[in-house]
């Protein structure tokens, strides 16, 4: 028991640090369920890639309304799309690794959490973005893939 606690811990700081990390511009948002204490929608957030300007991701998803949703308690569905483009000139701040997490953010209280792993496939000279969701328990196979080819003239820096 005492186990489960501090996995539970860690794992519960571990998603704050990683939302903290991740910052979202939503776009827009759709009502798709209409509640008197809150709407459930569809929301469209912006993500700029971090370590490489000039790419940004739309992660469209589901967030729960109600009381639960206001007060930020309530689980929100596992599916979401993912649509990465370049916006502008591509500069690396550094060598990149194959393959890493670059957002991360809460889909419940502490025990589910979308993800958005940036993948390098140096062949194609092309940056691969996965979104999926995890839980403390058991995750989800629903996932939503995309990429950005790299203007000509561009290389990948791997580290």
């Amino acid at each position: 028991m005492k186990t489960l606690l501090s996995n539970l811990a860690l794992a519960a700081a571990s998603t704050l640090l990683l939302a903290s990390l991740a910052h979202a511009e939503e776009v827009a948002s759709v009502n798709t369920n209409f509640r008197v204490t809150g709407s459930d929608r569809v929301v469209v957030e912006a993500y700029d890639d971090p370590l490489v300007q000039g790419v940004t991701c739309y992660v469209s998803r589901a967030r729960t309304g109600g009381i639960k949703g206001t007060l930020g308690i309530a689980e929100d569905p596992t599916e979401a799309s993912i649509a990465c483009r370049q916006v502008g000139e591509i500069k690396f701040t550094g060598p990149l690794k194959q393959q890493s997490d670059v957002f991360s953010v809460s889909m419940s209280l502490i025990f589910k959490t979308l993800h958005v792993v940036r993948v390098v496939d140096p062949k194609r000279n092309t940056l691969v973005y996965l979104t999926y969701s995890d839980r403390v328990a058991s995750g989800s196979a629903k996932n939503s893939v995309t990429a950005v080819a790299m203007p000509a003239g561009t290389t990948i820096p791997l580290k």
